[in-house]
């Protein structure tokens, strides 16, 4: 009798990738996908995907997962829940924060967000370094070690009391990850107009949720985005703007790129299916919708849109950032706190992929192929773990989402597997839903169920990748400003 060819084959489903939509079998052996065509056989497995859309695995790039915020309050997900939530949605790759603070030594910070990690995790993991307290030994010593074991990516936060970084040692972080050859990633908002918009509006008993989206002025995205960009021209190093929610982020990161500079963006489902009016609901209820930067208006969600078909945005994670609406989170403050004391996050590992394909492939907003750049393809390329994730590609990982085009779903609290004990975006009905999931040739996720154990996924070890080389313009090429700037270096 002949021994199958391969473990597993996902018979007659049609792929997709960035570029085409095509029938096919996917054929599996081991942990990677080493064939794709038709006919292909015999295998140890077959699943029947006819009817259905064989779709890479999705890349969720900021997601904040078993984190203690600079407040003090530890969010609502362990790395079990936070990646068993994103297995459901269709997510197979997470890229979550190891988050210093003030007095905290980062090595210490990343050994112990990788203990959590090797506990609980269910699918393949890597990790951004959040830097809040840039010292000599920070940049000098412990920066360049870490780069160096698999963590290219570095993030700043440009506003919030106890983790703002202010203009000259951003600089030098800068600097540090040029040096290291790690791409910059920014919570940029200017929070010099935020912390002066908070006082007034509390000072005058205007304290409800509905408040926060005022107070995160329009104005300190764009202003700090352009600051962010100027910097980080100056010593020519790349970087990644987050969670861009405005007509005018939007309009800010399309003119840098469009002078060369190197330059991502993303945004998030929040940004693209909530307004500020969802902020607006009797007591505390619209904590629930409080996240930062806030939802904005219809005419910034079209924008958005507008800046993803032409490619000034890149990606669109989550910020899964889960906090429940009780003591333990939202409410830590009392039943009716002001918007300043409200943990700001929102759930949303499990819905970003549903929702985006409800838009872009049922509804036709941008169809299924840059549905798939957006969503796995491109952010597997900005960070290095492309090709190994983020494509059905032979020689890639087995990680895929096998999707039912037709299967209709009302959005329920009930149904999200996280802990935050809620969804934004529940009561909504959407068209399309990963119905079975794979993660390096494991059938994670079948009929409903969980075929996983805690601690079998991954650490994903990257550098900085192709995103985070500097520019490499010549001097003569230059604005004096720049030119002074290199010769500095």
């Amino acid at each position: 009798m002949t021994e199958p060819a391969y473990d597993l084959i996902i018979r007659g489903g049609r792929v997709a990738t960035t570029t085409d939509v095509f029938e096919a079998d996917v054929a599996i052996a081991g942990e990677a996908i080493v064939a794709v065509g038709r006919g292909l056989g015999p295998a140890k497995r077959e699943v029947d995907a006819r009817g259905k859309l064989v779709l890479p695995g999705g890349v969720d790039s900021h997601c904040h997962i078993e984190q203690l915020s600079a407040a003090g309050i530890m969010n609502a997900d362990t790395f079990e829940s936070a990646t068993t939530s994103a297995a459901f949605g269709g997510t197979t790759s997470v890229i979550s924060f190891a988050a210093q603070h003030v007095g905290m030594q980062l090595g210490q910070v990343l050994k112990d967000y990788h203990a959590l990690a090797r506990r609980g995790a269910v699918i393949d993991y890597a990790f951004h370094m959040i830097i809040a307290d840039p010292t000599k030994e920070t940049l000098e010593r412990d920066l360049p070690l870490l780069i160096r074991q698999g963590h290219g990516s570095i993030k700043i936060f440009m506003t919030y009391d106890r983790l703002k970084i202010d203009d000259e040692p951003l600089l030098d972080i800068l600097v540090a990850a040029r040096e290291g050859g790690a791409m910059l990633c920014a919570h940029a908002e200017n929070h010099g107009i935020i912390s002066w918009m908070v006082k007034r509006l509390l000072a005058r008993g205007y304290s409800h949720p509905k408040y926060h989206a005022i107070s995160h002025t329009r104005f300190s995205e764009a202003e700090a985005f352009n600051r962010l960009i100027g910097m980080a021209a100056l010593v020519d190093q790349p970087i990644m703007i987050f969670h861009v929610s405005t007509a005018e982020g939007a309009q800010t990161i399309r003119d840098a790129r469009g002078q060369g500079l190197k330059v991502f963006a993303e945004t998030c489902p929040q940004y693209l299916f909530l307004t500020a009016d969802d902020l607006d609901k009797p007591g505390a209820e619209g904590a629930k919708w409080m996240c930062s930067p806030p939802p904005r208006r219809k005419d910034d969600q079209e924008a958005l849109w507008k800046a993803l078909a032409l490619g000034d945005l890149q990606t669109i994670s989550s910020d899964h950032a889960p906090y429940r609406f009780d003591e333990t989170g939202k409410l830590r403050a009392g039943p009716n706190p002001n918007f300043k004391q409200v943990a700001n996050g929102l759930p949303g590992l499990e819905m970003r992929l549903p929702l985006l394909f409800d838009a872009m492939v049922s509804k036709g907003q941008l169809g299924l192929e840059k549905f798939v750049e957006l969503t796995a393809t491109a952010p597997a390329k900005i960070y290095n773990l492309h090709p190994r994730k983020g494509s059905i590609a032979v020689g890639a990982d087995a990680d895929i989402a096998i999707w039912d085009p037709d299967r209709r779903i009302t959005v329920t609290d009930a149904m999200m597997h996280d802990l935050a004990g809620y969804t934004p975006f529940a009561g909504r009905s959407l068209q399309g839903w990963p119905v079975t999931v794979l993660s390096r040739g494991r059938v994670i996720v079948e009929s409903g169920k969980l075929n996983a154990s805690p601690g079998s996924g991954r650490f994903l070890a990257r550098s900085g990748g192709e995103a985070a080389k500097p520019t490499g313009r010549l001097v003569a090429d230059m604005s004096p400003e720049q030119n002074f700037g290199a010769k500095l270096l």
